[in-house]
């Protein structure tokens, strides 16, 4: 392209700069802000009569009775949480195992 200047700080395959300490920081906080939304809303969900769990395999089992009893957004925010945490933890599993041994 004409007038297109190739930026050596801006590598044009994204992901495989260098990881600085900032991003370590970023990730570990943002971790770190994921864990606290969860106990968040954990600790203020009201869950049904139905189903009052006492741990956290019991709370995945009681999890889509959440937005019975007319529940809130809290409640649905905690469903989304407690199914999208599993998630992301296989694919950041993935990611790193399927990383080639460079």
């Amino acid at each position: 392209m004409k007038g297109h200047r190739q930026n050596n700080r801006f590598p044009t395959h994204h992901g495989y700069g260098e990881i600085r300490v900032s991003r370590y920081f970023v990730l570990y906080l943002s971790q770190i802000a994921w864990v606290a939304l969860g106990f968040y809303l954990y600790s203020g969900a009201y869950w049904p009569s139905t189903c009052q769990p006492t741990d956290l395999f019991q709370a995945y089992a009681c999890s889509m009775r959440l937005p019975e009893d007319g529940g809130g957004w809290r409640e649905a925010a905690l469903l989304t949480w407690l199914w999208a945490t599993p998630i992301l933890i296989m694919l950041e599993v993935s990611r790193r195992v399927g990383k080639s041994k460079d």
